[in-house]
Parts: C-alpha cells; sequence; structure tokens
C-alpha cells in the first residue's frame, strides 16, 4: 500500500481578488500621498522671496576689487614661568607683523 500524505495543507498566499484589491489601494493611496506633497511643495515655493532683480544685485567697488593682505607674521613667544599659563593671561592673538615697517 501506499503512503497516505498526512501533511496538512493551507494556502500559501491570498486569494487572487484580495491580493489584487490590496494592491491598488496601496496603489491609490500611494499617488494620493505625491500628489498631496506636490500640491505642498508648491505652496511652499510661492511663499519665498522672488529672487533678486538684476539692480538689487552686488556691485564691485569704485575702486574695484579689493585686494589679499600678504605679510610676515611671527609667533609671539611665550614667557617663561613655573605654573600653567590661563587663555586670559595671554595677551593679543598670538602672532605679530614681522615684515619691515615701510
Amino acid at each position: 500500500m501506499a503512503a497516505a500524505n498526512l501533511t496538512p495543507t493551507a494556502p500559501l498566499a491570498a486569494p487572487h481578488v484580495t491580493s489584487g484589491a490590496l494592491l491598488t489601494l496601496v496603489g491609490v493611496v500611494l499617488v494620493a500621498v505625491l500628489l498631496a506633497a506636490f500640491v505642498w511643495g508648491r505652496r511652499a515655493k510661492t511663499r519665498e522671496p522672488a529672487p533678486p532683480r538684476p539692480e538689487e544685485q552686488p556691485r564691485l567697488p569704485e575702486g574695484g576689487p579689493v585686494g589679499d593682505v600678504v605679510e610676515n607674521r611671527t609667533p609671539d613667544e611665550l614667557p617663561r614661568t613655573e605654573r600653567r599659563l590661563s587663555p586670559h593671561e595671554l595677551k593679543g592673538e598670538g602672532t605679530h607683523d614681522s615684515s619691515p615697517p615701510r
């Protein structure tokens, strides 16, 4: 005698009608969310200020563009002390101009 198949059978997926309706519902919700995001973005864009007109753009100074300052800087020497100095006890910027006076 042949062995009987004693394995219980159960559906592994939802019926075709249910899965089709579910996919349609998910698609409709997705399209609604995308449309709402588009409308919300357009409203936000209309609340932004307009770009500046050509006459409102920055202009060069009358003397032309400002050049770079080139100078040699030398670090300030720290005083020799027995204790460690706090930041408020240090003076100045920590460097000084080492180029000869003009």
